[in-house]
């Protein structure tokens, strides 16, 4: 006879397998971080559009846009803000004397 057996013999319970826990599915459209590094720039109206940027990192991708959108639109004020001269407007120049000889 042999010691090894396909079954439990009269009077013996069966143990019970293991359970293995489902591995969870991937979600291609779930949020998932994108893991880019935001290196201030010194400006702080664009490195607030960048730290903004990080809220798309917890939204599913239509979410996306509107972040964009409010970050391109702060980028574009603080370039406008660029071209404008500070300080009062440069004084008016007066025209150059005509020459009338008549």
């Amino acid at each position: 006879m042999s010691d090894s057996h396909a079954g439990p013999e009269e009077g013996e319970v069966a143990e019970p397998e293991p359970l293995v826990p489902d591995e969870p599915s991937y979600d291609p459209a779930a949020p998932a971080p994108l893991g880019v590094e935001r290196t201030p720039t010194g400006n702080a109206e664009v490195d607030a559009g960048l730290a903004r940027l990080g809220d798309a990192d917890h939204l599913a991708t239509d979410g996306h846009i509107e972040v964009y959108e409010d970050v391109h639109r702060g980028l574009r004020d603080a370039l406008t803000a660029l071209d404008q001269r500070p300080g009062p407007p440069a004084p008016a120049t007066a025209p150059a004397p005509s020459d009338n000889r008549s």
